[in-house]
């Protein structure tokens, strides 16, 4: 990789095989590719779950119980023996000027085979006490001056996989050396990383894997979850633009007879966030492409009653309106709260005597009687059921919809992001895609909506 050429990029770094690094034995690649890293940008995202401060080495006399303890010693006497399950434990007597301590390892004979009496060694791990003596079980133990007087990453491991920290250390040197001489591009500004105290990429990379400090490790990671919480809600924006770009919603009218009646109905005047968002939703719903919304609001801020206003606009306009509950008591409630407010509301229907019919609005649950059940799949086959409120039900493969064309959708949060889009995808008719908003009273700050919420407009 000579320095001359461009920064590496990550499709860069994805392109690049393990293979390339050429830094363990055979049985090591293998075990890198069992845990499905292939390429050094695999490589390089595997990340320590911890780390060895071998840099503040202690004395043995100065040990104390329950606490990570780093000391530097020689191996006085080493044992492998098998206890009575027929397990191999080897047990090491450590010392140095002040003192001893006992190691032991369970089901690591190859501990005995790789170190010998009068050996320097470190070792690091959790101080006990054992019959007053002091001790560490399964500590990690490594020769003297490997790794003595530097910060040690600790990397997931895998038994199945035969992937060993020590093995991903390795590859890891390697793979920062074949990086440095052209670096790891970094697509923030300058003046971005300057604003937010951001290290450059190429550098949070090494002192995530080589660092010479805990502080450096800190930074690091701030920089790297920066760039995943990035790239996560630059994916949430790209599909908010795919799904405006090709997706076609319905166009409907929120000036029409029936909202006229039901505001004139309302004992009480909207309150201004209420109208605010009333009319931020009205644009939504008379554009050509489907709204997807958040509604955000403290339980009585009234979001029901601007729900309410979304799915008339849909019934005036012809569609059918859908409203899902993450609970069947709250979708009961729901159901009584709606029925009260549109029980004098009417639509035109030219088939009857009078010229027009009641808003028909049903409840959908797994635990309505059966004849009821019915009633309700049949009136929303053929659109006699103008809004029907309800629980998971509601994307049972038994429910049909005639024309949906507004889904509001309660608790988002208790939901699965599949099954908003199950509901949504049900009154998908003839290409055209129904209108979705979603409420919610747990309080999500910007930045957290932004990253959860991204393909969706906030009110």
């Amino acid at each position: 990789m000579p320095a001359g050429d461009p920064p590496l990029t990550f499709r860069d770094l994805d392109g690049i095989d393990v293979e390339r690094i050429r830094a363990a034995a055979p049985k090591a690649m293998n075990a890198l590719r069992r845990s499905d890293i292939n390429s050094i940008c695999d490589l390089l995202q595997h990340y320590p779950r911890r780390y060895l401060d071998l840099t503040q080495r202690m004395d043995v006399a100065s040990l104390l119980p329950e606490e990570d303890a780093y000391i530097a010693g020689e191996i006085f006497d080493i044992h492998k023996r098998r206890t009575q399950r027929g397990m191999a434990m080897v047990t090491m007597t450590i010392v140095d000027d002040t003192g001893a301590v006992k190691l032991i390892f369970f089901n690591q004979p190859w501990i005995a085979d790789n170190h010998q009496r009068g050996e320097a060694v470190i070792v690091y791990g959790r101080i006990k006490t054992h019959r007053g003596e002091l001790q560490m079980n399964n500590p990690t133990i490594d020769k003297w001056g490997t790794r003595t007087g530097r910060v040690v990453p600790i990397y997931p491991q895998s038994e199945k996989a035969g992937l060993k920290t020590l093995d991903v250390d390795k590859f890891m040197a390697k793979a920062l050396e074949l990086s440095a001489p052209r670096k790891i591009a970094d697509p923030l500004p300058a003046r971005t990383k300057s604003e937010l105290d951001l290290i450059n990429r190429h550098l949070a990379f090494n002192w995530i894997h080589r660092p010479e400090n805990l502080g450096q490790t800190k930074k690091a990671r701030k920089r790297l979850a920066f760039d995943e919480l990035l790239r996560v809600q630059l994916e949430l924006v790209r599909r908010k633009i795919a799904l405006q770009k090709n997706q076609v919603g319905s166009v409907k009218t929120t000036d029409g007879d029936l909202l006229d009646q039901f505001n004139a109905s309302l004992p009480y005047e909207l309150t201004n966030a209420q109208k605010r968002v009333n009319k931020e939703i009205a644009a939504d719903l008379t554009s050509t492409a489907p709204m997807h919304r958040l509604l955000q609001g403290d339980v009585g801020s009234g979001k029901t009653l601007v729900a309410l206003t979304a799915l008339l606009a849909a019934v005036q306009s012809g569609f059918q309106g859908a409203l899902m509950a993450p609970t069947e008591v709250l979708a009961e409630q729901h159901h009584s709260t709606i029925r009260a407010l549109t029980k004098d509301l009417t639509i035109p229907d030219s088939t009857l005597l009078l010229g027009q019919r009641p808003v028909r609005v049903d409840l959908l649950t797994s635990q309505l009687p059966t004849p009821q059940r019915r009633k309700t799949l049949a009136g929303l086959a053929t659109g006699d059921v103008h809004i029907v409120i309800g629980t998971h039900a509601l994307i049972a493969e038994a429910v049909e919809y005639n024309k949906l064309g507004v889904v509001v959708i309660d608790e988002q949060h208790r939901f699965g992001v599949q099954q908003r889009a199950e509901l949504r995808d049900r009154g998908n008719t003839n290409d055209v895609t129904p209108d979705l908003l979603v409420m919610t009273a747990t309080p999500i700050p910007r930045t957290a909506a932004m990253t959860v919420y991204g393909d969706l407009d906030v009110s």
